[in-house]
């Protein structure tokens, strides 16, 4: 017996959903980091992502006039979009950043569609999500990548201007995350159409949380096609497909919504029992009858790095805006609660991992705008992106703590909170991409010859043992080189150092190089020694995937940091981010070495790490309160972390900025009051407004200064204020006509 049969023997089959997943895309830098040597090299001598002249236009344009028209609180408690804000998206082409500009689309860059969803999402969740998913995964991007020459001329200058809304339907009750097990089926068959009889596809199906389904009037369908009278060719089990059908076709069935946690985008069900439909009406006509799947995986490798990637970050921009001018302005026991370590060490989390975010962002998308399908690098910012949005979040609302809790125009998290937990399932959910998804595509991906290995396995052809072969003797020899490399980064000094001549980056570089050497080392291992056995091991996979998914985000820190124009007022940010993505990675890696089931491999493998685990990443607390503290600065670091956050018309963020700068500006005169207290010449007095009063009595503020101070102190308390209501019976039983009577919006 072959080794090569001996190893189809050994591994677990790979289904064709399943192949086809793994060989979608491609990789970049990620590859790199997996194979235990970081391009530090290609990663800063890319440029990164700009905006075009056209694309400004755009953001300057319509989309402010649409900021301007957006009122988060009327969408949240209304079951619709308002009417001129839909026919505003249509009459811009908000619907149409992937649609190429021959068929009147915009044909938007990645970093530019990014921006336009985040700064949405910044205002309402439900208008950002009924932006990105046309401009997503969809009949959009499948008619542009795959469509025939009628199907894109007919259906594409449609959606352009929003006489269609498009939908795809992909998740079936029986069928979630297993989306190549989707029971919705298509025979094929003869039948009339247009008076005639021609082939075609009867179809039935049933599918459920489909976003824009509700008032979608064009339907995409994913559904398994079979032949079995042999229609249009030899094989029974032809594979899933992709439809398109008008939504008022006879049959189609769209309407019934979903109650997404009260996030009133439209999201629902559509059905339909054999419903004959021609072939036509498969995308790219007959000839695609059976890549459906491959063709989704290929079109949702760059928009699960866009859509999703960008609310996450959106919500750290949030999230940093709002609480550090709320810790600013916010007191107790006499001081900023900003001051207080405990709210500290919140601040400079949110700080840094906002930072983090927009890093990621750029870096993802700087591989997008290079024309790049990467599946792996998708794959890992949907994951940590949504992830880490819900992290700040949760340090927002424990620091905004009863502000945060009581809904109204006032509130400018509480949508987000209820939007948060549908990032994490969509596209793709967290935990089947975290535990399946990225170690499992970057172990075929980015090594340089496990995917011919597994092709050469499942080969049927005459030379398979010797391609196998060979490739198992290359495999064998990279696997040896890795740990040679790994073992003296780790315990020869000077081998894996760095040239780059700031200190902080050099210190980082290294400790990368460290541990992605480390990653190869350990990867290598648990194929060889776990085989197939490894797609079970899903905790060890998970593990490995978050070591090479926060290397990856150290390095995009250490890009945006020394491509940024804010340097030195994104230390702190670049310092405690980077510290803090380099102690997950370590997190991870130790967790995996204690938990490889082979113990004796496992002590091995803990010896191989060298000082890997010596002298771990630290976050100090210096390092925290220095975060915290530029936090509460308006400076060009803040500037950058929270551009994103929409600042367009009167609600929570604008009243909060207002009182944050006023306070910035009265801060020498209550210093000066302050002194005086010490002094003597002033005693505490109840409230602000008596304390200000007695000042100007004592003459430590003149009359002009003491108007100043009482004009912050308006813009203070109605920022510190949270929305009151009427105790209104008729309230609590229909919220969708609610009675503020604070009005901050």
């Amino acid at each position: 017996m072959s080794l090569r049969t001996k190893f189809k023997k050994i591994l677990p089959e790979i289904s064709r959903t399943e192949q086809e997943a793994l060989d979608a895309g491609d990789t970049w830098i990620e590859a790199s980091i997996y194979q235990g040597a970081p391009d530090f090299e290609t990663l800063l001598n890319t440029a990164p992502s700009k905006l075009t002249d056209e694309e400004q236009a755009f953001i300057d344009g319509p989309l402010e006039e649409l900021l301007e028209m957006l009122n988060d609180m009327e969408v949240h408690n209304s079951n619709h979009i308002p009417a001129n804000v839909m026919q505003h998206l249509k009459d811009n082409k908000f619907f149409s950043f992937i649609i190429p500009k021959a068929f009147g689309g915009l044909e938007f860059s990645a970093y530019a569609s990014s921006t336009i969803v985040a700064r949405i999402s910044t205002k309402s969740n439900p208008i950002a999500t009924t932006v990105m998913v046309p401009n997503s995964l969809g009949p959009g991007e499948l008619l542009a990548h795959y469509g025939t020459e009628e199907q894109q001329n007919h259906y594409l200058p449609r959606l352009v201007d929003g006489r269609d809304i498009p939908c795809f339907a992909l998740t079936s009750p029986e069928a979630g995350s297993d989306a190549g097990g989707i029971p919705d089926r298509a025979i094929v068959t003869k039948g009339m159409y247009n008076g005639e009889e021609v082939v075609g596809l009867r179809v039935t199906w049933e599918k459920r949380y489909i976003t824009l389904a509700p008032i979608a009037t064009l339907v995409g369908l994913a559904v398994k096609v079979f032949d079995p009278e042999g229609l249009i060719g030899a094989e029974k089990d032809l594979g899933i497909t992709c439809l398109l059908l008008p939504a008022d076709y006879e049959g189609v069935e769209t309407g019934n919504r979903h109650n997404p946690l009260g996030v009133n985008f439209y999201n629902g069900t559509t059905r339909g029992t054999d419903v004959f439909v021609p072939m036509e009406f498969v995308i790219g006509g007959q000839n695609n009858v059976g890549r459906g799947w491959q063709m989704l995986v290929a079109c949702l490798g760059a928009g699960r790095g866009i859509s999703l990637p960008a609310n996450g970050c959106a919500t750290g921009h949030a999230c940093l805006k709002s609480t550090s001018e709320y810790a600013a302005i916010r007191e107790q026991f006499g001081m900023p609660i900003g001051k207080f370590e405990g709210i500290q060490e919140q601040l400079a989390l949110i700080g840094g991992l906002t930072y983090n975010l927009e890093a990621m962002r750029h870096l993802v998308l700087n591989s997008l705008d290079l024309g790049f399908k990467p599946s792996v690098i998708t794959a890992m910012a949907k994951y940590h992106m949504t992830e880490l949005g819900r992290d700040t979040l949760e340090a927002a609302m424990d620091v905004q703590a009863g502000k945060a809790i009581q809904m109204g125009p006032g509130n400018v998290l509480a949508t987000a909170y209820f939007a948060t937990p549908i990032g994490i399932t969509v596209e793709g959910a967290n935990i089947l991409t975290r535990n399946l998804m990225i170690f499992g595509q970057g172990a075929t991906r980015c090594h340089p010859y496990v995917q011919d290995l597994i092709t050469a396995i499942h080969s049927e052809d005459s030379d398979a043992d010797a391609k196998f072969n060979s490739l198992f003797r290359k495999t064998i020899g990279y696997s040896v080189k890795n740990f040679f490399r790994g073992l003296t980064t780790a315990y020869v000094p000077g081998v894996g150092g760095s040239n780059n001549p700031d200190k902080l980056v050099n210190q980082f570089e290294k400790r990368i190089k460290r541990l992605s050497s480390v990653l190869a080392v350990q990867s290598d291992f648990a194929l060889l020694v776990l085989g197939g056995d490894l797609k079970r091991k899903e905790m060890l996979s998970a593990r490995l995937g978050d070591i090479l998914s926060f290397l990856f985000m150290a390095m995009g820190n250490i890009k945006f940091y020394l491509q940024s124009e804010n340097r030195k007022d994104l230390t702190p940010y670049f310092e405690y981010g980077t510290r803090w993505a380099l102690q997950q990675a370590e997190e991870a890696l130790e967790a995996y070495v204690d938990n490889f089931p082979n113990r004796v491999v496992a002590g091995f493998l803990k010896v191989s790490t060298g000082n890997a685990f010596l002298g771990k990443t630290k976050i100090s607390d210096k390092l925290i309160t220095d975060l915290a503290e530029a936090t509460l600065r308006n400076d060009g670091a803040k500037e950058e972390l929270t551009s994103l956050v929409s600042m367009k018309g009167r609600d929570g963020f604008t009243v909060l900025s207002d009182a944050y700068k006023a306070k910035l500006d009265v801060l020498p005169l209550l210093d000066k009051i302050k002194k005086a207290q010490r002094a003597g010449k002033v005693t505490k007095q109840l409230t602000f407004e008596e304390l200000v009063e007695v000042s100007l009595q004592a003459n430590v503020v003149t009359a002009e200064e003491s108007d100043k101070l009482m004009a912050y102190n308006e813009k203070r308390k109605l920022a510190i204020a949270v929305d009151e209501y009427t105790f209104d019976m008729e309230l609590l039983s229909n919220i969708d006509e609610p009675k503020p009577i604070l009005k901050t919006a």
